[in-house]
C-alpha cells in the first residue's frame, strides 16, 4: 500500500520550516521588551510560509493550492521585510541576516516553481494546425 503524499514532501516546505527553526533560534535573544511586539510579528510572518504551504496542498484542486502558495511566497518577503528592519536595528548580525537572506531566496525560488508548475497544468496547450 503506497502513502498519500502530504504537504510534508514538499521541497518548499521542508525548507520553510529549516527557516523557522533558524529565525526561533535567533530571535530568542531578541529584547524582552520586544517579545510581544516585534519579536511576535516576525515569529508569525515566518511560520504562516509552511503553513499556508500545508494548507493549500489540503485544499481541493491546484486553484486553491496556487492561491496558498502565493499566500506563502508574500508573507516569506513579509518576514524578509523583518529581516531587514531587525539588521537595521541591531538584533540580529550580518552573517546571520545573508544566512537567513539565503534560505529565503532559495525557498522563494521552490514556491515560484511550484507556482509555475501549476500554471502550465492549468493553461491548455496551444492547438496545432
Amino acid at each position: 500500500m503506497t502513502r498519500e503524499r502530504s504537504y510534508q514532501d514538499l521541497i518548499a516546505w521542508q525548507m520553510a520550516m529549516v527557516l523557522v527553526e533558524g529565525v526561533y533560534r535567533e530571535t530568542a535573544s531578541w529584547p524582552a521588551d520586544e517579545r510581544f511586539g516585534f519579536t511576535s510579528q516576525v515569529r508569525r510572518a515566518v511560520v504562516s510560509v509552511p503553513a499556508n504551504i500545508a494548507e493549500g496542498s489540503g485544499r481541493n484542486g491546484s486553484a486553491e493550492l496556487r492561491h496558498f502558495l502565493s499566500i506563502a511566497h508574500g508573507s516569506l518577503w513579509e518576514a524578509q521585510t523583518h529581516r531587514d528592519i531587525a539588521e537595521r536595528l541591531g538584533f540580529m548580525s550580518p552573517p546571520i541576516v545573508a544566512s537567513l537572506s539565503e534560505q529565503a531566496d532559495e525557498i522563494s525560488r521552490v514556491i515560484n516553481g511550484l507556482i509555475r508548475s501549476l500554471d502550465r497544468r492549468r493553461s491548455p496547450a496551444p492547438s496545432i494546425g
